[in-house]
Parts: structure tokens; C-alpha cells; sequence
């Protein structure tokens, strides 16, 4: 979220008081893991790429909020039924790359590096089809940043690029829907380790 600060040109409003959310955009992720099955139960270590975007309406702009990381779950899970498994675990989250638009201000995402995912997964032959979310157990921290506004014309008067204190808080939580493919599987042994992508 970004918190502004109310800050005014000649007394016309630049900018308002006021927490403005982002609204989510559709990213991408891949990945590989191993899983590992002792009768019901599963542990299932993964390497995730996740690229990730949100989108901040603010008063006289919009700037997107896009953040690359890496992410390394290690998750425990168990066979509720058929080929449905529950799982969770913890997971490491390494920040490659993060930026928002309309600032020159370094962006700290976090500063925790540990999340929680929580998940169910169905498996078809070779496929799985995955739902989850991982949540940050970053604390709040809101770094001021300088946001710059958009061209506009208010009052009559064209105001040029208002520059605006704000409070700024890069935490992020995902929701993942994913399609796996076990490269290695053997389901005669199922002792036997299998891997896989996802996509």
C-alpha cells in the first residue's frame, strides 16, 4: 500500500491524504521440485522463479509495482484422498529485482525473508494442477519514498510533475495456480522419488 501526504501548488491539491491499495495483476512462475512420499504423507522441496506485478492508481497517475524473486519452499504434506494432497511448509523468498513506477527511490520489499505457503494439489498420470498462497512474514516497515504525478491541468493551471512524500509498504502476499509435469515418476514404485517442472 501507499500512505500520501496532502501537498498543494499555489493552493490547488497535488495530491491527497490518503492509502491507496494496489489492484492485482496476473504474473507468471516456474519452477522444479522433488517430492518425496512415505505412505500418505509428503515432503516436497521446490525452487520457484516468480515475476509478479501490481497496479497503484494514485491521484494523477498510475504506477505498477512489479517485483522478480526467487522462491524456495520446503513443504509437508499429506494424501487426503485419491489424487488430492494438502500441503505447507516454509519457504525463503530472495528479492532478484523490484521497482515502482514514478519514483527514483530504491524499493525495499521486505524485511523478512521468510513466508508461509499453504496449498492443495491434484495429480492426473504425470500432471498435477496446484492452488496456493504464500503469505510474507515480513512486519510492516513503510519507507518514504517520493512519488511524481502525471502532467495535469487543474483549476486551469497546468501543473508539472508534483512531487509528493508518501509512506510505501512492499510486502507481498501471492495467490499461485500452477500446471506440474513429474519428469521422473514411477507410480509401480511408489517408494521411489519423483521430480518435476512447473509451468
Amino acid at each position: 500500500e501507499i500512505q500520501g501526504n496532502s501537498s498543494t501548488v499555489d493552493g490547488v491539491p497535488e495530491y491527497s491524504t490518503g492509502t491507496f491499495t494496489p489492484e492485482s495483476q496476473i504474473g507468471f512462475h516456474g519452477g522444479a521440485f522433488i517430492e518425496m512420499r512415505f505412505g500418505k504423507f509428503l515432503i516436497r522441496p521446490e525452487a520457484l522463479y516468480i515475476s509478479s506485478e501490481t497496479e497503484f492508481t494514485l491521484v494523477n497517475s498510475t504506477s505498477s509495482y512489479t517485483v522478480d524473486q526467487l522462491t524456495i519452499p520446503l513443504l509437508v504434506g499429506y494424501n487426503v484422498y485419491g489424487p488430492i494432497d494438502v500441503y505447507a511448509g516454509p519457504a525463503y523468498n530472495n528479492i532478484i529485482e523490484a521497482s515502482l513506477e514514478n519514483t527514483a527511490d530504491a524499493i525495499v520489499v521486505q524485511n523478512s525473508p521468510l513466508a508461509i505457503q499453504a496449498g492443495v494439489k491434484a495429480g492426473v498420470g504425470r500432471f498435477e494442477l496446484d492452488l496456493r498462497y504464500s503469505h510474507s512474514l515480513a512486519s510492516e516497515d513503510m519507507q518514504p519514498i517520493d512519488v511524481q504525478n502525471d502532467n495535469t491541468v487543474t483549476g486551469g493551471v497546468n501543473r508539472m510533475d508534483g512531487v509528493n512524500l508518501a509512506d510505501f509498504d512492499g510486502r507481498l502476499h501471492h495467490v499461485l495456480l500452477s500446471l506440474s509435469f513429474k519428469l521422473f515418476d514411477s507410480s509401480a514404485n511408489p517408494r521411489r522419488r519423483s521430480g518435476g517442472c512447473y509451468f
